[in-house]
């Protein structure tokens, strides 16, 4: 399965940061969707599904734990990548066993997001 054309759904109300990543994501071939808060990041996901999605934490409406738990306990096995500025270390954890399958913290090269990306993607 090639990476291409898979949808990525980008949780994150800060909207330069959503936009770079969206950019970036673009550039590689990736249809992408942006979310700024967590009730839409809901209804996307119900609505048009999503390959992965990256997930911010600090979300209005709904955050990205409610999100997370949400999705997960719908029984949504899609890659959610969580993107957060909390670089704590018991707050990873957490979020691992709470189902997100990775944890990336801000700031981060785009060269590592993306790494990450085609990693859950392709399931290696």
């Amino acid at each position: 399965m090639s990476c291409h054309s898979s949808q990525i759904l980008i949780v994150e109300d800060e909207e330069r940061l959503a936009a770079f990543i969206d950019k970036g994501l673009t550039k590689q071939g990736f249809t992408t969707a942006i979310a700024e808060d967590g009730e839409k990041a809901l209804r996307i996901a119900r609505e048009d599904g999503f390959d992965l999605m990256l997930l911010d934490l600090g979300l209005p409406v709904v955050n990205g734990w409610g999100v997370l738990k949400e999705l997960r306990s719908q029984g949504e096995v899609r890659p959610i990548i969580i993107v957060t500025a909390c670089k704590d270390e018991q707050e990873r954890i957490f979020a691992l066993r709470s189902g997100a399958t990775d944890y990336i913290t801000k700031p981060f090269r785009f060269k590592d997001l993306l790494e990450c990306i085609q990693t859950h993607l392709t399931g290696s």
